[in-house]
């Protein structure tokens, strides 16, 4: 297995609790090149690629305080690789392939004893899963192949063994609201990985704000200029210094003001932290799963970016700022033609902010997105037009990303 790691593809897709608030993602494993009939042992094959996620791709530390769902089926199950997986930070998810037989049972119980966290994925008939059931913490269940008639049932079954009931391939608003309605705590799906423009959406003060100082940065103005328009928004200031402050702006010194803000991050770090804010929950408190995706997405792009042959300097700086203004439609309500109107960007990223995603800004952006959609045909089909990317640099990048994001709102006190 050790000849294909590097072919190996890593993607996630957020898990949210009743709040819409980031709880754990689930982690995706994929290789298009992997060849079945070249690997001995395709168990180990398996495992080994999880694991190595742990280690050599240090998922564990990218993570943050989120945790990972991991598929396993019978033979990973019974693997000792399974124990090397961190029980705090893990959720084992038993695929619906799996029949719970005695010694299934038994290995279940014997994890759980040793701390660590069970789902059952996609089960359909749960009467074939009562011993399952009575042990496990979260229980997945596949809306769109489940009758909205057989639902109530089954979260009454849930429900009284003690489990958390988990909405997956959620697509809609109205699908998460009938869930929720019905009894549901978690959520799962393309609604919350792939934002949809919400027409008609208002733009508040603090929004129309950080647009205005955006542009007044992309002309280069004087500070006087950027400390008036922060000035008519106090909450817009507060969370300014709060973001500044915080551990993934690594700055030492405590910033007190406007102006001392924007002398020791220097203007390139301010841009970014204003482009974050208009994803930042605006009541505070814990992360919202758009500003996640945002800081993620963008970060990705950089890092890439940095590693590309023969760019040109700013490639990185308008690569993280390609990312994030990707999901401003999603943010505002807005077209992206529309937005680019009041944003003086430079025409490389218009081209790749465009339908057809043009150009190198334009290819990372569609890998990025390839990566939260998990499809590593598509990944693989752009790493091979990037000189100076491959599979390895990729992981590297997003585990990177995922740290960098999941560290924005620490606190330094913390």
């Amino acid at each position: 297995m050790t000849d294909h790691a590097g072919d190996i593809f890593l993607g996630r897709q957020p898990i949210l609790d009743g709040s819409n608030e980031l709880l754990a993602y689930e982690l995706l494993f994929r290789s298009s090149r992997t060849n079945a009939a070249a690997i001995a042992n395709e168990v180990q094959a398996t495992a080994t690629v999880v694991t190595n996620a742990f280690a050599q791709l240090a998922v564990g530390d990218a993570l943050g305080p989120y945790r990972a769902f991991i598929n396993v089926d019978r033979e990973f199950l019974f693997s000792d690789l399974v124990e090397l997986l961190p029980r705090d930070a893990v959720t084992l998810e038993l695929l619906e392939s799996i029949q719970p037989d005695a010694e299934v049972i038994a290995r279940v119980e014997a994890l759980k004893h040793k701390g660590y966290q069970i789902a059952l994925d996609d089960v359909a008939h749960l009467d074939q899963h009562t011993a399952l059931l009575a042990l496990a913490d979260v229980v997945k269940v596949d809306v769109l192949a489940t009758g909205t008639d057989q639902l109530p049932a089954i979260v009454a079954r849930v429900k009284e063994a003690g489990a958390r009931l988990l909405a997956e391939k959620v697509e809609s608003r109205e699908q998460m609201e009938t869930c929720r309605a019905l009894g549901f705590d978690l959520f799962q799906g393309y609604y919350f990985a792939r934002p949809t423009i919400i027409a008609g959406k208002k733009l508040d003060h603090s929004q129309l704000a950080l647009l205005r100082l955006t542009a007044l940065l992309m002309e280069d103005a004087d500070t006087v200029e950027l400390e008036k328009v922060f000035k008519q928004e106090p909450g817009l200031t507060v969370n300014l210094l709060r973001l500044t402050n915080s551990v993934a702006a690594g700055v030492r010194t405590r910033i007190t003001s406007l102006r001392h803000a924007i002398t020791v991050l220097g203007r390139r770090q301010l841009q970014r932290w204003l482009q974050l804010l208009m994803f930042a929950n605006p009541q505070g408190g814990s992360t919202s799963p758009l500003l996640q995706l945002a800081a993620t997405r963008g970060r990705l792009m950089e890092l890439l970016a940095d590693k590309l042959r023969g760019r040109p300097a700013e490639l990185a700086d308008q690569a993280f700022m390609t990312g994030i203004m990707s999901l401003m439609p999603a943010l505002l309500g807005q077209r992206i033609e529309d937005i680019l109107a009041q944003l003086p960007v430079a025409p490389t990223m218009a081209q790749a902010l465009g339908e057809t995603r043009e150009g190198r800004l334009g290819a990372l952006l569609q890998l990025a997105e390839a990566g939260e959609a998990a499809d590593e045909e598509r990944i693989e089909e752009l790493l091979a037009g990037l000189d100076g990317l491959n599979a390895a640099v990729f992981n590297s990048a997003l585990t990177g990303a995922l740290a960098w994001a999941n560290s924005i709102g620490c606190d330094n006190d913390n």
